[in-house]
């Protein structure tokens, strides 16, 4: 059995518990102010029954005992006490439920944010198996689960259990024939509770899966509304979404169904010991064998041990939940990290920028290799292109180089050193990536422009701009610089997306520049223009290029053609015309240009 199925098997509040080590100190404080309030709350009874019995006995009441016989100063002393009690009851209320809330507050502060870093540091190809919505049902919906069940449902358990201990205990000290009476009812209930906490447990689970299912489609769909738009699928949407919702909303009734009869159920039961108590202790107190002051303390300490124990049911409700929710963040929190940073330190400023790959092969998941047995030099300083038909493993490269997947044999290297042995922050920062699928933060443009270079200038912003051509269009937006992009960027255009890359990799000025198809959304007009920006970047910088138009990676050093997998060509751009291969007929289907035996 792996590590990890060890610990989903184990209960998810062991796993919860040792998660909050840390939160030890404030846990006993929250839990002290409750029994403490639990016990102030719990002694006005015994001054009701008190001041029956001062009323009843006079001066032979049990507070005369004290040497107070006049009945007045008894009462008094009985109100000041009563007094006393409501303020502290009311002190320690106050501070249990602020330690208790600011508890959920910061457990779900710093689970949700260990969870995101941990789901950062997974691997990419742990999100293509995944959906974003399933993955924020954990992050939010489940964590606000877990905070829900520490603002209400700690306390009333703390509150029951202070509760059984102190009146349980009461009814031995002062009635010992009568206190079986009201003890009976109490294991029956704690069974029936254990019980239905084991009915209800999979019916949670279940609910949490459903919820997360929905979830993702919400996403999907948010996501992806213009797509609906234009294919006027709108009811096809609501359709999918109404089975997704009607599925959850099932499984929540299934879940109500179990927990809606708790309550009526523990009531019976608390019937019977009350009826009992009330009856019996009724006729000891009428014959005399029984004080009438201490009749009263009993009639009302059954309603206070047993009454309470009705709320078992929405807290055990919120528990299983909770237990549901845990075990879903617990387990994302196990997921191993396949991926590791290494241990050697490499500097920005020492870096060359020499990129080795020695016989590498990768495939993704339960597919066919897209690289085989690939070699690839590439000298510090130099700009080499990749080019090749869609499918061809070209955008993989980039992936491996920045180990956002790891190769499954051969290794690759910068400046001589196994990127695995790297520190995974170094590796990374020596390389600007512009991607062909522009991603934009919600956010100005200046924000998205000194993305990952936050101590960067205005005037060090503007330059980049100006670099990658972007300039012009952001001083015609309504508020330049401090225009909103929104959501992904969607209010540019591709053309404008891409600039804004290449101006965001520009900034960060890495040794290694990777542009994988960065003009592809531009027009001629542009792509000129950011190409004679791309010939001042690229100086003195090593420069990776995968492109389709290969227009824009003529003057490369050097020219790789890959297909399946593997390298099949290279040279300059004149060579490969010389030796008229695949090079030289994807020039030509571009150009409408002729070959030399055509001609």
């Amino acid at each position: 059995m792996t590590a990890r199925k060890r610990k989903s098997s184990e209960h998810p509040l062991n796993r919860l518990l040792r998660y909050g080590d840390k939160y030890q100190t404030i846990v006993w404080q929250a839990t002290i102010c409750s029994i403490l309030n639990k016990l102030f709350d719990l002694a006005p009874p015994a001054i009701i029954g008190a001041a029956v019995d001062v009323v009843v006995q006079k001066q032979d009441s049990i507070v005369a005992r004290l040497g107070i016989t006049d009945i007045f100063q008894q009462l008094v002393i009985l109100s000041v006490l009563s007094a006393i009690i409501w303020v502290f009851e009311s002190i320690f209320e106050y501070a249990f439920t602020r330690l208790w809330r600011n508890l959920a507050q910061d457990v779900q502060h710093d689970i949700r944010l260990d969870a995101y870093s941990h789901v950062q540091n997974l691997e990419s190809a742990y999100f293509e198996e995944r959906s974003t919505g399933a993955l924020l049902s954990v992050l939010n919906d489940d964590i606000n689960q877990l905070e829900r069940f520490l603002d209400v449902g700690a306390n009333e358990i703390i509150h029951v259990l202070t509760t059984v201990v102190v009146i349980g205990g009461a009814f031995f000290v002062l009635t010992p024939n009568l206190a079986w009476m009201s003890i009976i009812p109490i294991p029956i209930i704690v069974w029936g509770s254990i019980a239905f906490q084991g009915w209800l447990a999979p019916r949670y689970a279940e609910v949490r899966e459903r919820v997360s299912t929905l979830n993702s489609r919400l996403a999907n769909n948010l996501s992806g509304i213009t797509t609906i738009k234009s294919f006027t699928t709108e009811a096809y949407e609501i359709e999918r979404l109404a089975k997704d919702s009607n599925a959850y909303r099932q499984s929540n009734q299934k879940a109500i169904a179990l927990s809606a009869a708790f309550i009526p159920l523990i009531r019976m039961v608390i019937l019977a010991g009350f009826t009992a108590i009330l009856l019996y202790g009724g006729v000891q107190a009428a014959s005399g064998a029984l004080a009438v002051g201490t009749y009263s303390v009993l009639v009302f300490l059954t309603q206070r041990l047993l009454w309470p124990l009705t709320h078992l049911g929405q807290t055990f409700d919120l528990y299983q939940r909770a237990m549901a929710s845990i075990a879903r963040v617990m387990d994302l929190l196990d997921t191993p990290i396949a991926i590791h940073s290494g241990e050697k330190s490499l500097p920005l400023a020492k870096i060359k920028g020499a990129v080795s790959l020695n016989n590498i092969t990768f495939a993704y998941s339960q597919r066919e290799p897209v690289i085989k047995n690939l070699s690839l030099n590439i000298p510090a300083g130099k700009t080499i292109a990749i080019v090749g038909a869609t499918g061809s493993g070209k955008s993989t490269l980039v992936k491996l180089l920045l180990r956002l997947y790891e190769v499954q044999s051969g290794e690759i290297t910068l400046d001589g050193q196994n990127i695995k042995d790297i520190v995974l922050w170094d590796l990374r920062r020596a390389v600007g990536l512009v991607s062909q699928d522009v991603f934009l933060f919600h956010g100005t443009v200046r924000e998205n422009i000194s993305y990952g270079s936050p101590d960067a200038t205005t005037r060090q912003i503007e330059e980049a701009a100006r670099i990658a051509e972007a300039a012009q269009f952001i001083s015609e937006l309504p508020q330049g610089y401090d225009t909103i992009v929104g959501e992904r960027g969607q209010k540019l255009s591709g053309g404008q997306k891409q600039r804004i890359a290449i101006a965001r990799a520009v900034l960060k000025d890495p040794p290694i520049l990777v542009l994988d198809e960065a003009t592809s959304a531009v027009d001629n007009e542009t792509e000129a223009a950011i190409a004679r920006s791309l010939e001042k970047i690229t100086q003195n910088r090593t420069t990776i290029a995968i492109a389709h138009r290969l227009s824009t990676i003529r003057h490369s050093d050097c020219i790789y053609v890959m297909s399946y997998g593997q390298l099949i060509e290279r040279g300059t751009h004149e060579e490969l015309l010389a030796q008229d291969g695949a090079y030289a007929g994807l020039w030509r289907v571009q150009t409408g240009a002729r070959s030399k035996i055509e001609a």
